[in-house]
């Protein structure tokens, strides 16, 4: 915990908390920066870390739900376009345009199965044709006009489609190319909302690893990491926890059955000409079976999803053999000139989506669309409880901010600023131009003495943040870079531990990072970052190895990822051994704690 947090902590009071926010995820940190924003005093926990459950095991796009269309939620489809637009604006630093090819198959095919689907049928249509699909992009043009920052869609004939993307199978007649939006670091991006929301109103507070100890009329009492408690009496709870609300309101004494979640797998490739074939593209297509599948580049790296699975059980979900049986099979038919092989998978990640309860007889029509059931106070539990179902990445704001308004009239406080233009986190102050950006970068690398490449690099990883990172007084110089991961330094790293509520190793690893999913870093790697942030966060020696064992043991069973060991190489900017850095962190901190 920062100084800073402590300090809040140590002064919070009787009745200061108005309202409290369990779960962290994308629609919890929405709304604890939304209502901060507004003046309202709210603590929000999590059993994990910020963005550590449903949240971090997204298909990674901010998009507006093309295939919400024929099911008929056009209500959603235009929130999420919407959405989608204000992220590109607000996010910048996280969020970027997509462009996304629809291979097409026939062009009459899918008519009559589709208009039953969007009369209530509960089946999947199935073979979308060239002219569903023109209809469909021309409504999501529509859709997408207001805020309006990308291109309208174009439909191409099979040459020039095969040109654009050519390992795709002989088999199509045509594609439609439209836009929609990738987001790089969405753990990263929950963890800023919950930032922006502490910066918003010093009377807020945060969270992680906090448990839930004690339920007492309205009082709660939450157990902290380091063995220490504290208990607020909120005037109004709101159930954030995802997949995990039923059990939450079960335990606050108002048992629900409000979910009923799917599973979505992912599979990151490392296949260098399968990234060169896309082109910059997504591609978006049914696969055999009828189920929509993608495949796009994700920070070098061929990222394919998704899985669309009942499942009940999201402390213990991981990507199956049958699910990547299935993507691989999905890609081949696809790609047919390209390999695709198991040997080629460096990362795996699954989760449960908080849909509401539904009798659909195939998962993918359960309605992607948000709901806040209240559950009011009763005899015993004398605040009421808004739980927050459903939902999906892009929408996090729109549905934070809806709930707000619902908050701020049950406490009779008014709307002080809307969010809808409001920066998030690195967006801040963001270059949004070639010029605006050259000039952002030279002005921090002369004020640190860091080369314009590296500036520009921690631009396009922190946003803004970047020019603190950059200026942070460490132990380790920006040079120092971590084993097979030598685009991150031991300073960074250092920066994370100190300022970013960091309470374990795999929060810098899995989420504060993207260094897990890119499938670079090695066990020596792995060392190096729990030396600096055991110096950091004054870890003694058993505390560095079992934070290690821990993140050696989160990669291989729920992400197939398996870290190697090699000698680090020699040079003039080889990264420091452990026990090294280690030392040298103590040295300055004046910690007298063991190295490995």
């Amino acid at each position: 915990m920062t100084p800073d947090m402590q300090q809040r902590f140590s002064n919070l009071g009787e009745g200061d908390i108005e309202v409290l926010i369990i779960g962290a995820g994308i629609n919890g940190a929405g709304l604890f920066r939304d209502l901060s924003a507004q003046g309202v005093n709210c603590v929000i926990v999590d059993k994990a870390d910020f963005g550590s459950g449903t949240s971090a095991a997204p298909s990674r796009l901010i998009h507006g739900g093309l295939k919400y269309l024929e099911t008929g939620e056009f209500g959603l489809v235009a929130q999420s376009t919407l959405e989608r637009n204000l992220l590109l604006k607000n996010a910048p630093h996280c969020v970027e345009p997509l462009p996304t090819f629809i291979p097409v198959f026939s062009w009459t095919r899918g008519i009559w199965a589709a208009l039953r689907t969007l009369l209530g049928s509960k089946t999947a249509p199935r073979s979308r044709g060239g002219v569903l699909i023109k209809i469909g992009l021309r409504l999501y043009d529509f859709f997408g006009s207001r805020d309006q920052v990308m291109p309208c869609h174009r439909l191409i004939l099979k040459k020039k489609a095969r040109k654009e993307m050519p390992h795709l199978t002989p088999a199509i007649v045509a594609g439609g190319i439209y836009y929609d939006a990738k987001i790089s670091r969405p753990e990263r991006l929950v963890y800023e909302l919950v930032m922006d929301g502490l910066e918003a109103n010093a009377k807020s507070l945060a969270a992680n690893f906090a448990t839930l100890a004690a339920v007492s009329g309205g009082r709660l009492t939450f157990r902290q990491p380091d063995g220490g408690e504290f208990a607020v009496s909120p005037k109004l709870v709101v159930n954030a926890a995802g997949p995990w609300i039923d059990h939450v309101n079960g335990a606050l004494g108002a048992p629900s059955r409000m979910i009923g979640g799917t599973k979505g797998s992912h599979i990151l490739l490392d296949h260098p000409e399968l990234v060169r074939g896309l082109n910059g593209h997504m591609i978006y297509f049914e696969a055999d079976d009828g189920r929509i599948c993608l495949v796009y580049s994700y920070l070098g790296m061929a990222l394919i999803g998704s899985t669309d699975i009942p499942a009940h059980d999201p402390d213990n979900v991981r990507c199956e053999e049958p699910e990547t049986e299935y993507f691989l099979d999905s890609v081949r038919s696809l790609l047919p000139t390209l390999r695709f092989d198991r040997d080629q998978i460096v990362y795996s990640y699954s989760g449960i989506r908080p849909l509401p309860a539904s009798d659909a007889t195939a998962p993918g029509l359960i309605s992607r669309d948000h709901s806040a059931p209240v559950k009011e106070p009763e005899e015993g539990r004398p605040f009421p409880i808004i739980s927050l179902v459903g939902g999906k990445w892009t929408t996090f704001r729109g549905f934070a901010e809806e709930v707000a308004d619902s908050v701020l009239a049950r406490l009779q406080h008014v709307r002080k600023q809307s969010t809808r233009y409001l920066p998030i986190g690195g967006g801040k102050a963001f270059p949004m131009d070639v010029q605006q950006r050259s000039v952002w970068i030279k002005e921090i690398a002369a004020r640190t003495d860091a080369p314009v490449e590296r500036v520009d690099e921690l631009l396009g990883r922190y946003g803004t943040t970047a020019a603190a990172v950059l200026s942070f007084s460490s132990a380790y110089s920006d040079e120092q870079r971590l084993t097979g991961a030598g685009h991150y330094s031991f300073k960074e790293v250092d920066w994370i531990a100190r300022n970013e509520l960091v309470v374990h190793l795999s929060d810098i690893v899995l989420r504060r990072t993207t260094l897990a999913i890119e499938g670079r870093l090695k066990l020596e790697g792995l060392r190096e970052i729990a030396g600096v942030a055991g110096a950091a966060l004054g870890w003694n020696a058993e505390r560095i190895a079992s934070e290690i064992e821990d993140v050696v043991n989160q990669l291989e069973n729920f992400h197939g990822q398996t870290l190697a060991s090699r000698m680090p190489a020699a040079g003039p900017k080889q990264a420091q051994h452990p026990a090294s850095a280690l030392a040298a962190a103590q040295e300055k901190t004046g910690s007298s704690e063991p190295d490995l």
